[in-house]
């Protein structure tokens, strides 16, 4: 059905530029709003009336007429009507809509997939500090910056996955020396053990089993360092870096179990022993775009749309959390990525416009609203009818290895990704085990293992569905699972151009709605050979897609359940 919704858009745009030379660039089609208007709709009539002085029902009569003539219309199209002011709504024949069947199962894994482009596309998410286990926001972030990875390359872009992480600053000495009280013998609630709202220490369990690691001298290794512990608790320098790796590989192992992979970890401190941070504000104060007042530096960040100034340098002489990112950002460019997608919390929401002006200022060349940002919510976890609010392994929070450990990956992918990131969203952990409909992972996944088990209980080769005779499939169920799986690629073009990996989950919630309803319907392993291997190759191709679906989401699409 995409090779004939193609011919039959060459065919509108042969004739629009008939009638208009110029107009037909911009032919295309719509779906309609109501099924029952028909399988494509076009507006170009009342588009092309005014320029051709022509009453647009008018124009639309002679435009259905033309269409009607030409070769492609005469194959697939059924009827034209014609509404309203002059909407031509486009009925397909039914032997249209089943060429989308031979389609999905020719191009397998591949369907919905575009040729590549040549465009490198960064997507940075997670970027955990590496002083604490990683929570369910962080999950939720791994679930968003793997899945737009996922539909990026869908489309033919060369992704690049990266992991920032601040190795740098108080959080880090906050770190090293929880740990070293912890190594002393001191614990939450001691008197010597920091305390108060503001008190500058971790209090989970994990610190404790850092410091016990520590005083072992044990060796901790990482995706990006190794390091062996001095075991001297003095020794404050070797407990800092101890204490990073070891967290860093507590991240690898909750990233690896949630099937999450980077081929990069950036660190701040880089920025800063490279030149980095010096070199982006020296660029900045070279074009002018800084100046000092009250003893610090401040950019003019309001001539970049910034609702005030912002400083860059304090009086101690630090830099302000902004100057790094804008290093880290001219760095990314520098490299060759001029499409940065960066996944963050809301709480990030501040530093977008200064960051940004501060490229702009930099004189590289930066464009405006780079980089793009997807900024998402946290996540509250309900268990048992209750709110989920610590971890003991955390002390403050829960965690994604908890979350894990309650449910599945699965689950918690589908589930993350099933709203749209900057909305609010209450994780179930009793639903996300539920094997029943109200699930929608298990619901989604259950229509794939249904139609594995029919084929299954068939015992043909599979491979043979696309070369059957697919004309018996003119059913109205039959009819509205096809234009479904005809919406895919459409759908998947869309979700990666505006970052919504939640679009996905509601096309798969609806295809598997579509599965069941048809296999309701219609019986599947009938007698009549060239029902059957037809209704064979319309589930089949319903559960190529399927799989499709899902593994742009980073969830498994099982056999059995």
């Amino acid at each position: 059905m995409l090779l004939v919704k193609q011919e039959l858009l060459a065919a509108l745009a042969n004739t629009l530029e008939s009638l208009s030379p110029g107009a037909g660039a911009k032919a295309a089609f719509e779906s309609p709003k109501v099924a029952a208007h028909g399988d494509f709709a076009s507006t170009a009539a009342m588009q092309l009336a005014k320029p051709l002085a022509r009453k647009p029902r008018e124009l639309a009569e002679q435009l259905s007429a033309a269409l009607l003539a030409t070769p492609a219309f005469g194959q697939w199209v059924e009827a034209i009507e014609i509404a309203g002011p002059g909407f031509l709504n486009i009925r397909l024949k039914t032997a249209a809509k089943q060429q989308i069947v031979r389609e999905v199962l020719s191009a397998g894994n591949t369907f919905g997939q575009q040729p590549a482009t040549g465009e490198k596309v960064l997507v940075e998410f997670v970027s955990a500090n590496p002083t604490g286990p990683l929570h369910v926001g962080h999950g939720r972030q791994a679930a968003l910056g793997d899945a737009i990875c996922n539909l990026r390359a869908s489309q033919g872009d060369s992704v690049w996955r990266e992991f920032y992480y601040n190795d740098a600053g108080v959080q880090i000495q906050t770190l090293a020396n929880s740990t070293q009280l912890r190594a002393r013998g001191f614990k939450p609630g001691d008197a010597e053990w920091p305390s108060g709202e503001k008190a500058p220490a971790y209090n989970g369990d994990y610190i404790a089993d850092i410091a016990e690691d520590f005083k072992a001298k044990k060796t901790v290794r990482s995706d990006d360092r190794e390091y062996t512990a001095s075991g001297d608790i003095e020794d404050i320098d070797s407990i800092r870096e101890f204490a990073v790796a070891y967290l860093r590989r507590e991240q690898d192992l909750d990233l690896q179990a949630f099937r999450v992979r980077f081929d990069n970890y950036y660190l701040e401190s880089s920025l800063y022993t490279s030149g980095r941070v010096e070199a982006a504000v020296g660029k900045l104060v070279a074009a002018g775009k800084t100046y000092e007042e009250d003893g610090a530096l401040w950019l003019k960040s309001t001539d970049y749309g910034d609702d005030k100034d912002r400083v860059m340098k304090k009086k101690d002489g630090t830099y302000t959390y902004f100057v790094p990112d804008v290093a880290y950002h001219i760095a990314k460019w520098e490299r060759g990525f001029h499409k940065v997608v960066n996944i963050q919390g809301t709480d990030h929401h501040g530093t977008i416009a200064r960051v940004r002006a501060g490229l702009q200022a930099a004189g590289e060349g930066i464009p405006e609203g780079y980089p793009d940002y997807v900024l998402h919510t946290m996540v509250r976890v309900m268990k048992g009818g209750e709110e989920v609010k610590i971890s003991k392994r955390a002390g403050s929070y829960v965690t994604l290895r908890d979350l894990i450990e309650w449910t599945s990956t699965d689950a918690i992918r589908f589930f993350l990704l099933s709203r749209k990131p900057d909305t609010e969203y209450t994780f179930d952990v009793d639903l996300a085990v539920t094997k029943n409909n109200d699930n929608p992972v298990y619901y989604v996944q259950y229509a794939h293992a249904r139609i594995c088990s029919v084929l299954a209980g068939w015992g043909g080769d599979a491979a043979t569905l696309k070369d059957v005779d697919l004309s018996p499939l003119e059913s109205p169920p039959a009819q509205a699972l096809m234009l479904l799986l005809a919406k895919y690629p459409a759908m998947l073009t869309a979700a990666s151009t505006d970052f919504a990996p939640h679009d996905v989950t509601f096309y798969l919630r609806e295809l598997a709605a579509s599965y069941h309803s048809y296999y309701d319907a219609e019986r599947i392993l009938v007698d009549d050979e060239k029902v059957k291997l037809a209704r064979l190759a319309l589930v089949a191709a319903t559960a190529q897609v399927l799989h499709n679906g899902l593994a742009i989401l980073g969830v498994s699409a099982p056999n059995k359940m």
